[in-house]
């Protein structure tokens, strides 16, 4: 009887510790997730991935469900969300308004521009992109999508960009894809055509270091996120990257992204690169995953204190 209180006296000490260092968990932004449908699930289940073991859920309810307990567990307080579908974006939305921000994913210019307005004034949506231009093998600064960055411009809604790099043998499913169309210098029309448009760069302008640094510095209204470079690329040129940007002075601009699509545990693999990155600070750690999205998104003073407050519960 002595060894079963033992054991109990352990257990509940064992679980307030767990509980501790849960509720002292920082805020985290993710300015880099997607909703998914069904038929994209099912592919990617055949998909191999670098993290070994991973598998898509088996429905889209469930996707959003494990999604949603991977934020909770690494208190990621909001999430910004695109999809290709309305539908699936809205679905994912409801299912914590509170804690998911969403957009449209496009390419191409197809989208109507007056449903869109609508949906930013309703709120339903409320930042624009990915916008995924290279998967359609057009340029980000194409003159056809100036309506949209237009819309987003006046409304002062963030877009967001893919850049760079996907999966290996991308082009036999996306046949238009082009690596040199994610080349970060081809913003620069755009961004000059669109000075007070709040623009990132997904996926940091990987491989792109020297291009996505001289965006930077000319453009002080464009940030990045690091998404999917720090689940996907091998840990040491992830962070050799990494503290190249640092390095040349735009820590203050760099925001987690995990870049999730249809494997949510992706979201905690990733968080964990940015925690065990032994060369940077905790103040360099808590800009990256929190401070440098609050400020680029324009949080206001009750909602950080909200998601700070939410982290000592």
């Amino acid at each position: 009887m002595k060894h079963i209180f033992l054991w109990i006296a352990c257990f509940l000490m064992g679980s307030f510790t767990f509980a501790q260092t849960k509720s002292k968990r920082p805020p985290i932004i993710d300015v880099h997730m997607h909703s998914v449908t069904l038929q994209q699930l099912q592919r990617d289940a055949q998909m191999p991935l670098p993290i070994s073991g991973l598998k898509p859920p088996e429905s889209v309810e469930q996707h959003i469900k494990q999604t949603l307990a991977v934020m909770d567990r690494y208190n990621v307080v909001l999430g910004l969300v695109s999809g290709y579908e309305y539908e699936g974006i809205e679905k994912f939305r409801q299912s914590a308004p509170a804690r998911v921000w969403a957009g449209p994913q496009f390419g191409r210019p197809m989208l109507n521009v007056d449903t869109l307005r609508m949906r930013y004034k309703s709120g339903l949506f409320s930042v624009m992109g990915e916008v995924t231009t290279q998967y359609a093998g057009i340029s980000p600064s194409d003159p056809g999508l100036d309506p949209y960055f237009s819309l987003a411009e006046s409304l002062g809604v963030p877009v967001g960009i893919h850049t760079g790099i996907s999966f290996p043998g991308i082009t036999r499913a996306a046949p238009r894809f082009r690596v040199s169309l994610g080349n970060p210098l081809l913003f620069e029309e755009l961004l000059n055509r669109h000075p007070n448009l709040r623009v990132w760069i997904a996926h940091a302008g990987w491989p792109y270091l020297e291009e996505t640094i001289g965006i930077l510095l000319v453009y002080p209204q464009v940030y990045l996120d690091i998404a999917v470079i720090n689940w996907i690329l091998p840990r040491e040129e992830f962070y050799a990257y990494l503290k190249a940007l640092i390095r040349a002075g735009f820590g203050w601009r760099i925001m987690y992204g995990s870049d999730q699509m249809s494997w949510p545990d992706v979201i905690g693999a990733s968080i964990e690169a940015i925690n065990q990155a032994d060369f940077l600070s905790e103040s360099q750690k808590r800009d990256i995953l929190y401070n440098n999205a609050a400020r680029f998104l324009r949080l206001t003073p009750e909602q950080t204190a909200k998601h700070q407050g939410d982290s000592k519960k």
